[in-house]
């Protein structure tokens, strides 16, 4: 509903000047359709009940004429032609949702198994699940107690996301306690580095008096904060009851809240887009021009015949072969527009073979999850939006390098370009983990590696794989799942020492 009135509220026409032509189609309409007062008297020499058996036609006004059918569509190709629109053109190269940052409470309370099996560990399962169902939309982790830290900036990779909640654990704080003040500032400043404006999910058991005053807005373009209660029905929700600018959902077993915090999510999103003046605006006068279209087909000849025999020539090439859909297809719509109609079907595939246009079919290509030839399609386009392109591809082939490059030559053919340099620092994050991970391991910081092993250092060449030789194993090769379990098992050292730097650097 919330939806429907946003649309009401901003709808208009492109084309004004257009709707001057619907006033003089019903006037026409109304001459022809309704006969003169000359025309009605032509039989009044004649008696009442005779004329009416000698008058052909005298309930014609009373059924459905061709007239009727012309006239509704010519009005409606009339409004076609206005441009209706109530609803602005996303950015393909942009994220289709709004994007999100996840405020997790790690403290000792979350612990409680009053929820299987965890609090936590059944938030880490909802924060996953959610992460999952908003795919190619970016999402940032924070992870609080009596400190607040940024585990993840804002990314669409739902495998980065996993790996850091898998180490988040109350023990890995700098100090406990629920401040949840600290956390919404920081998931605040993190939508700041961004302008599309997104939206702040807190995930806890529990809120102190002292912070309820954090929740009040600041601004009417303050990002929205949802809260979900991570505990059970019967406990109470304390100082939350007192937020009243804040959609509190209760944890649920089944996807309801899930639902519920999309939908939250959704409309900031929608929000975003009629606010956002750099974006056109979506002309709908297509949803005008095609019943127009049909109507004028079932009307040019005047019998039911004619009229069923076009009905079933649409029906059998609609239920006809697939063939012989395309090649209708054909003589109506370029391949762009093919192209175009599947991908806003969510048919990536198709959308990327048919369109023609080397920008839309590089990027069905990286929504179908080609990523390798969508990025190579985006590395011949000396545009920035390509090479923007061309980084989110290497990002999710997990080629930080080549990413980071193509974001810096992005910001090299636009200086003024926000996007770019919010996923060049992401780049630059994640590739500073991965490196530092890899050291971890190739020299044998916490890997317990014996005094026979023989280790040779790749300090000249960070993050290339080191030779080791094990004389009695053998060689031994790691798959990209099998490291990616290594380092999780890191993962909770990794963060808790990271957060306690941050937290003495707090404190300086």
């Amino acid at each position: 509903m919330q939806a429907f009135l946003d649309a009401i509220s901003v709808l208009h026409v492109l084309r004004p000047w257009f709707l001057i032509a619907i006033p003089v189609i019903l006037g026409l309409w109304w001459n022809v359709r309704n006969p003169r007062a000359q025309d009605q008297d032509a039989a009044s020499g004649i008696a009442p009940h005779l004329a009416e058996a000698l008058t052909v036609g005298s309930n014609a006004t009373k059924n459905l004429q061709p007239i009727d059918g012309i006239a509704l569509a010519l009005c409606l190709g009339t409004l076609a032609a206005a441009g209706p629109t109530w609803s602005r053109v996303p950015n393909p190269f942009l994220s289709q949702t709004a994007p999100l940052v996840v405020a997790l409470e790690v403290s000792e309370s979350m612990t409680n198994p009053d929820v299987s099996p965890s609090r936590l560990e059944r938030a880490r399962f909802k924060i996953q699940d959610l992460v999952g169902r908003r795919a190619g939309a970016s999402t940032a982790l924070v992870a609080y107690g009596g400190t607040a830290h940024r585990v993840a900036p804002l990314t669409d990779d739902p495998n980065i996301l996993k790996a850091l909640l898998e180490g988040l654990s109350p023990e890995i704080m700098p100090s406990a306690g629920q401040n949840a003040t600290a956390a919404l500032d920081l998931a605040r400043a993190e939508l700041a580095r961004v302008q599309t404006p997104g939206a702040i999910l807190l995930v806890l058991d529990g809120l102190d008096d002292a912070d309820v005053a954090a929740f009040s807005p600041i601004s009417e373009n303050q990002a929205p904060v949802i809260v979900l209660f991570a505990a059970p029905e019967n406990v109470s929700q304390g100082a939350l009851a007192q937020l009243t600018n804040v959609k509190v959902v209760p944890l649920s077993v089944d996807d309801t809240d899930l639902d519920q915090i999309e939908r939250a999510a959704a409309a900031a999103y929608r929000a975003s887009l009629l606010g956002d003046d750099r974006l056109d605006w979506d002309d709908r006068g297509w949803m005008f021009g095609w019943p127009a279209m049909l109507i004028l087909l079932l009307w040019f000849r005047r019998g039911w015949t004619m009229r069923w025999i076009i009905l079933l020539g649409l029906a059998s090439t609609v239920m006809g072969p697939q063939s012989a859909q395309a090649d209708v297809a054909d003589w109506f719509l370029t391949p762009d527009q093919q192209g175009m109609l599947a991908y806003h079907d969510k048919r990536f595939d198709d959308a990327g073979e048919l369109f023609v246009d080397p920008m839309w079919r590089a990027y069905a290509k990286y929504r179908a999850g080609q990523y390798p030839e969508a990025a190579e399609m985006f590395a011949r386009i000396d545009t920035a939006s390509a090479a923007m392109g061309e980084g989110m591809s290497r990002i999710r082939n997990r080629e930080y390098r080549p990413a980071i490059a193509a974001y810096e030559r992005a910001l090299e053919l636009q200086p003024d370009f926000p996007e770019a340099q919010h996923n060049l620092e992401v780049a630059k994050y994640t590739l500073e983990y991965v490196e530092t991970a890899r050291e971890q391991g190739d020299t044998g910081e916490e890997a317990g590696l014996g005094a026979d092993d023989v280790v040779f250092d790749n300090e000249a060449e960070r993050g290339a794989e080191t030779v080791k030789d094990y004389a009695e194993k053998g060689p031994e090769f790691q798959s990209t799942e099998q490291w990616m379990r290594s380092v999780d098992t890191n993962m909770a050292d990794f963060l808790k020492s990271r957060f306690l730097l941050e937290a003495a650097g707090a404190q300086k």
